[in-house]
């Protein structure tokens, strides 16, 4: 089928209604809330200044720690299918068993989490420290967790429950003091007729991507951004290659409610608020972009039967502290069960951070990212203010002789202290940088936290990936970011021959990426190092509005690695760039990629 014409479009969105936020114990219009407005359909945010981003964005930048909350009707089996455990998280058991629509829907019927206390759940998020929470309302599967007025699927009218989830948690919230978020599946739906990944269920009797879009996807996210109050992010995810019209469609529904923030997974082109890295932290943050990790607490993002890679509470410290320390916020994923509670293992982490995070929390909170280079004792978070800056020393090796030291900062010290009890710490300035002196044992097993706070400004330039002399850059795969969105290691680093690769590239939605540098505009060859067992592959190469499409030719095995010539690239203005390597979805063959180059054209 054609895609729809914006015209009508638009006049189903006329036919949904006034926007109106409501709960149950506050209703609001947007005369009474100047936070919530009429949708623009046009672009959200378009006209905001950089004042008005900053402060729309200020809680966010702020809070650093929020929950991640995959649950659903996946969660009554625990990702077990007839007695097996499927591959891959729970919540895609669905895909992964290739159960018919008919068969997975009666999961709904068992669904009754009758443990469930929101404002018990709200408290946990809390404790741990966490300023917000972000929960499916909608995943892959297409069932929802709210009581959605446009589809029956859903956790109100299909469940012995019957109860609206989403509005219990977004009251507790309220009444917390945590802002609340949704997660919503815009493309993939494995239920409806028009939504994108099911291919297995030969039953389906196929409509457009657009019908979908206009006839489920848009009224549920109206009705998420009306009914339930402020709603602080909306986390859209697995972008698909959707009409223009659907994406706008989407896209201006943000509008609804003028402060809410939204992650970068809405479709090609809508970068939306900040960047979205999953499961694994980047080797270097994105230079100039909000951004954010979001991450399990143990292996899958829905509850698992068997699955008990939980995350030690060492680790998880530490993965906000590296976080923090390059920038950026720890979205950290929970797994409810079937009947509405965490798992022990769950509970006493997230408390254990918590404890944590009460002596610590204003080394996290609000913080920056570290103005010093890679410490070899810890890591670095920094507040600026009134002239001063404060440096947080997250020390995880201790110095046996007690000296630790802060190297290149020349500032003034005003004082030096542990968070853990307040001590004073003396403190000496030397060539090397300022010496910390340190009593005779650390303050915490995870992370000893000292206060040092010195005159002036710390300025820092940051270190990207830049062209040498003759004109070239090298990006090598141990260098590069792994864009799954789907969480799976599908694509992933490996190495031959002791050489790091980006391999087993499965999932033709993954894409890989460098960050890099360049100090005046011009036009590059590109070369790739790789090798191609198919007969042929094709995929993108892309710099900001420019890209090449390649297409490759096998080089007789996945072990043997060729030098190609891939075609020419612009690369319009100097400044930081981000390289892109993406697959051409209906010509993927999987590839290993050892490194791109890029080689200067001479005039």
């Amino acid at each position: 089928m054609r895609p729809m014409k914006l015209s009508v479009i638009l006049a189903s969105l006329a036919l949904l209604g006034p926007s109106v936020v409501s709960l149950s114990s506050s209703v609001a219009t947007a005369e009474e809330n100047p936070s919530i407005t009429a949708a623009n359909p046009a672009a959200p945010h378009a006209e905001e200044t950089d004042a008005e981003r900053d402060a729309r964005l200020a809680w966010w930048r702020e809070g650093k720690f929020g929950m991640f909350v995959h649950w659903g009707i996946y969660s009554t089996t625990g990702g077990l299918y007839k007695g097996q455990k499927l591959p891959n998280s729970a919540e895609w058991m669905m895909a992964r068993g290739k159960i018919p629509i008919a068969e997975y829907s009666k999961y709904a019927d068992q669904f009754n989490p009758t443990k469930f206390d929101a404002d018990e759940f709200v408290a946990r998020a809390k404790q741990a420290g966490m300023k917000y929470i972000v929960i499916t309302a909608k995943h892959h599967d297409g069932f929802a967790m709210f009581g959605s007025k446009c589809n029956d699927y859903n956790v109100v009218d299909a469940t012995p429950y019957g109860r609206d989830i989403m509005k219990e948690l977004a009251e507790a919230c309220q009444k917390q003091d945590i802002r609340f978020g949704f997660y919503y599946s815009q493309a993939q739906d494995w239920h409806h007729p028009g939504g994108f990944g099911n291919g297995w269920d030969k039953t389906i009797k196929r409509v457009s991507s657009d019908e979908y879009v206009m006839k489920k996807a848009v009224p549920e996210v109206k009705q998420l951004l009306t009914d339930y109050g402020p709603i602080g992010i909306f986390w859209w995810d697995t972008p698909r290659k959707m009409s223009k019209e659907s994406f706008d469609a989407l896209h201006s529904l943000t509008g609804i409610q003028k402060n809410v923030i939204t992650n970068d997974r809405l479709g090609e082109g809508y970068i939306g608020d900040y960047k979205t890295f999953e499961r694994h932290i980047p080797a270097q943050a994105p230079v100039g972009k909000d951004w954010e990790v979001c991450m399990p607490i143990s292996g899958s993002w829905g509850y698992k039967i068997g699955d008990n890679d939980f995350k030690s509470t060492k680790t998880l410290i530490r993965n906000l502290i590296e976080i923090a320390s390059m920038g950026g916020n720890y979205l950290l994923n929970v797994s409810p069960t079937g009947e509405g509670t965490l798992l022990p293992p769950a509970i006493e982490r997230l408390k254990q951070v918590g404890q944590w995070m009460e002596v610590n929390g204003e080394s996290i909170y609000g913080t920056v990212a570290s103005p010093l280079e890679t410490l070899d004792w810890g890591r670095c978070t920094r507040k600026e203010a009134n002239g001063e800056t404060t440096l947080y020393l997250h020390v995880y090796d201790w110095p046996a002789d007690g000296k630790l030291l802060v190297p290149g900062v020349k500032n003034n010290v005003q004082s030096a202290s542990l968070l853990d009890g307040g001590e004073t710490l003396r403190t000496e300035s030397t060539d090397a940088g300022i010496v910390v002196s340190l009593p005779a044992e650390a303050t915490d097993e995870y992370a000893s936290v000292v206060k040092l706070t010195v005159d002036g400004t710390l300025d820092v330039e940051v270190s990207l990936p830049t062209f040498n002399r003759k004109g070239s850059l090298v990006l090598t795969a141990d260098k590069a970011y792994i864009n799954n969105n789907e969480g799976s290691q599908d694509a992933a680093l490996r190495a031959h021959d002791e050489i790091p690769h980006v391999g087993y590239w499965l999932d033709k939605e993954a894409s890989v990426e460098w960050a890099f540098r360049t100090t005046e505009p011009g036009e590059y060859e590109v070369h790739a190092v790789l090798s191609v067992e198919a007969p042929q592959t094709k995929f993108v190469i892309s710099a900001g509005d420019q890209s090449l499409t390649a297409d490759v030719k096998s080089t007789g095995g996945y072990g043997k690695y060729q030098e190609k010539s891939l075609g020419r690239l612009k690369i319009n203005e100097p400044g930081d760039h981000t390289l892109r390597v993406k697959p051409v979805a209906d010509a993927w063959n999987p590839i290993n990629l050892r490194q791109v180059e890029l080689r200067r054209v001479k005039k």
